[in-house]
């Protein structure tokens, strides 16, 4: 994994692992899955933090995760553009560009349809592409 430096000293690696470790309850355990699951589909994946939020790239932005009082939040930049043979993305479907998974307490993680995913996203990006 490569680092970026943030403007506060910080690397954004420590801002996320800050922002987990705030999350006292199952969306810091399932933010915890998200990262490492992320870090192990693409060994060159970036983390940053933008927008007040981890964010993971690989030629472009390509995932982002946010909890929310009641689910945490798995969007994927040009995930329109992405193929979901596993059905994953259950929101922010009319989104022109973005879409998203939802996931609230108890929810099971398909971890190798989600690798999959953050793998063709990172190809996608790499490839240039502007459409599907």
């Amino acid at each position: 994994m490569k680092k970026a430096e943030s403007n506060d000293g910080l690397t954004p690696s420590q801002l996320i692992s800050d922002h987990i470790a705030e999350l006292a309850d199952w969306r810091g355990k399932s933010m915890t899955r998200l990262r490492k699951l992320i870090l192990a589909a693409d060994p060159d994946i970036v983390e940053e933090w933008k927008w007040g939020t981890p964010v993971w790239s690989h030629g472009g932005n390509v995932v982002a995760a946010g909890a929310f009082q009641d689910h945490v939040k798995v969007n994927f930049f040009k995930g329109a553009s992405l193929p979901d043979p596993h059905g994953l993305f259950n929101a922010g479907l009319e989104a022109k560009a973005t879409r998203a998974i939802d996931l609230h307490e108890g929810d099971k993680i398909n971890e190798p349809a989600l690798k999959e995913l953050i793998r063709a996203a990172v190809a996608f990006n790499r490839s240039g592409s502007k459409k599907k």
